[in-house]
């Protein structure tokens, strides 16, 4: 497993090692002893969440401001723009956000720590969306920031306008956002 830093350092892309032939491909999607090492992370995970969304569909950027969750996320069918953004405060990169392709085809695979908001737009005409969570959902306790704030300036892949929940559609600014 090859494990990189991105322009949030806490923000892992990870790569694990894919063993494929002719008859198609094997590799860990996730082995605790192997992440702890690569990673130097001790994480529990407590909920696996599995969504699957069409084409041009944005989801996020979603958050808890209890029981915050690390994430652990992959894409098991088809291609998202993930991305991550630093909403902790006293962060030395807060309101910076990262991004980075993820799909079935490059098996990559992103450790978003507790405390940062989170986002994926699809890509691909469908994509089955994985991950692994840190602490259970709370939905009394869950936010979103708004996809396109300008503070922030995610350079989303666009061809069209997203497909948004009315959740997402009401989402708040960075600066004015329960965090």
């Amino acid at each position: 497993m090859n494990v990189t830093p991105t322009r949030i350092p806490d923000v892992l892309l990870i790569e694990p090692r894919v063993f494929g032939d002719a008859r198609g491909f094997f590799f860990e999607s996730f082995n605790h002893r192997a992440f702890q090492g690569a990673a130097g992370l001790d994480i529990s995970f407590v909920q696996d969440n599995h969504s699957r969304s069409a084409q041009g569909v944005l989801r996020g950027l979603h958050y808890q401001v209890q029981h915050p969750q690390g994430k652990l996320v992959r894409v098991v069918r088809g291609t998202v723009f993930d991305v991550a953004v630093d909403i902790r405060r006293g962060s030395p990169t807060f309101g910076q956000w990262t991004g980075t392709e993820l799909s079935e085809d490059n098996h990559r695979q992103l450790w978003i720590p507790p405390g940062l908001a989170h986002g994926f737009l699809v890509l691909s005409e469908s994509a089955d969306f994985l991950y692994k969570t840190t602490d259970y959902y709370a939905p009394q306790h869950e936010r979103a920031i708004a996809w396109n704030d300008p503070d922030i300036g995610i350079a989303w892949p666009l061809s069209a306008p997203p497909v948004l929940s009315s959740k997402d559609q009401q989402a708040k600014r960075l600066r004015d956002a329960e965090i």
